[in-house]
């Protein structure tokens, strides 16, 4: 089964770029003044590679949160990175910024992250409890500011900050797919550096102390590095939901292993994942997309309650 998987999920990889409402052809793609050529590479490719980048860092950072505040159902927006996000990209289209709303939304993110680990270095003690609440805490403000921006933005302005929260991967050309692919790859490479910090974790606070781990040291360098690659991503996508919370949960159950040795599985599937719901999106036969945050939920929850029940049953 494993290996199945596998080959279906190269298998995706490869033909996402082809698949589209317009056909393209092989001897017209390596001709670069046709239309086939400009559509796969200034639209397709880096779509899917914006796709599979911002799926693997959702995906770890599903993992790090759950390890961290040892909860199965948290993920990668849990502190609120991405309510700062989507509140700060609001404010940018109501007051007429809307050209660089993604540049606001990086800073309403590390805004955010700033604010946490501020008030976080205030407790006298570890508490990844403390920190989770001062997250919430940060979510329902956010979310109350945001209504305010609904409330006093005209229609157009309405559709534009709910079309933000629901997620998007339109994007042309390669110019942000660098930043994102770096910040990827820096996450990727920071949380193997800890996976033996993370393995001592996943069994227990008080195994990983007895080991000589700082575990706030190595939770705080593990919660911010995941928050700042979330800033990058949801600055780019907006927000989008259940990648961060089911892949490490089917990865699991799949392979059957502690998570520290599926670090790399996990992005990889996670990005894949993510490419997949981005060919549902983008050929359902309606007139626009659908938003990608739509077909993530509607894909994966039954996915992962088949998963459950199997894993239950057995």
């Amino acid at each position: 089964m494993k290996k199945f998987i596998f080959i279906l999920a190269i298998t995706v990889l490869v033909v996402a770029p082809f698949i589209g409402q317009v056909p393209i052809t092989l001897h017209k793609l390596l001709d670069n003044t046709t239309m086939d050529h400009k559509i796969f590479f200034d639209l397709r490719l880096p779509r899917m590679l914006l796709a599979f980048f911002v799926g693997g860092v959702l995906a770890l950072g599903g993992l790090i949160f759950q390890t961290v505040f040892r909860n199965p159902m948290s993920t990668p927006f849990t502190l609120g990175v991405a309510s700062g996000a989507t509140l700060f990209t609001a404010m940018a289209i109501v007051l007429g910024f809307g050209a660089t709303s993604s540049l606001f939304s990086f800073f309403g993110a590390m805004l955010t992250v700033i604010v946490l680990f501020s008030v976080a270095s205030r407790f006298k003690t570890y508490d990844s409890s403390s920190l989770l609440l001062v997250g919430i805490a940060l979510s329902f403000f956010y979310a109350a500011a945001l209504m305010v921006m609904f409330y006093i933005s005209d229609l157009q302005e309405n559709y534009e900050i709910m079309r933000f929260t629901m997620g998007s991967l339109d994007i042309v050309g390669f110019e942000n797919i660098y930043l994102l692919a770096a910040t990827s790859l820096f996450l990727l490479s920071l949380i193997r550096y800890y996976r033996y910090e993370l393995q001592l974790l996943l069994t227990s606070y008080e195994f990983a102390y007895l080991k000589g781990i700082n575990v706030k040291k190595v939770n705080y360098i593990l919660l911010f590095s995941v928050s700042l690659a979330v800033g990058v991503a949801v600055s780019l996508t907006g927000p989008i939901g259940f990648v961060g919370l089911i892949i490490p949960h089917i990865l699991k159950t799949i392979y059957a292993k502690s998570a520290d040795k599926l670090i790399l599985p996990i992005f990889f599937y996670g990005g894949v994942f993510l490419v997949l719901c981005d060919l549902v999106a983008r050929n359902f036969g309606t007139v626009t997309d659908i938003p990608i945050g739509v077909v993530t939920s509607f894909l994966g929850a039954p996915f992962f309650i088949y998963l459950l029940i199997k894993r239950k049953n057995n």
